[in-house]
């Protein structure tokens, strides 16, 4: 499957008003989301000393891929594709490359 297929088919599941809470409700899935994966990854420090088991692994793919879901749901909201979007993130990170801006902070440098 590839990433525009995904979006496509990930849309069939979305149960949200998408006139009322269109972008709002699947940001707020994707912070909450984003959270699980952090505190996952946190317990892991705290009680694994940083090793990542194969248990722990198949949970973070799992979060990950709610994180993918509410990401779809935001994309199609903007009304782009997954392709329009890594399309416009590579242009802008190889014009940072080019231009030495890679390190440093700002939208728009």
């Amino acid at each position: 499957m590839n990433f525009d297929e995904y979006q496509k088919e990930s849309r069939k599941t979305a149960l949200y008003n998408e006139k009322r809470f269109k972008v709002y409700y699947p940001v707020l899935g994707l912070v909450g989301e984003t959270g699980e994966v952090a505190g996952k990854i946190k317990k892991i420090i705290r009680d694994d000393n940083g090793n990542i088991s194969e248990a722990k692994r198949l949970e973070l793919a799992k979060e990950l891929g709610d994180v993918l879901w509410y990401l779809s749901q935001i994309v199609t909201d903007l009304g782009f594709s997954f392709n329009e979007i890594a399309e416009i993130n590579i242009k802008k990170i190889f014009s940072r490359k080019k231009r030495g801006k890679i390190k440093g902070s700002g939208d728009n440098r």
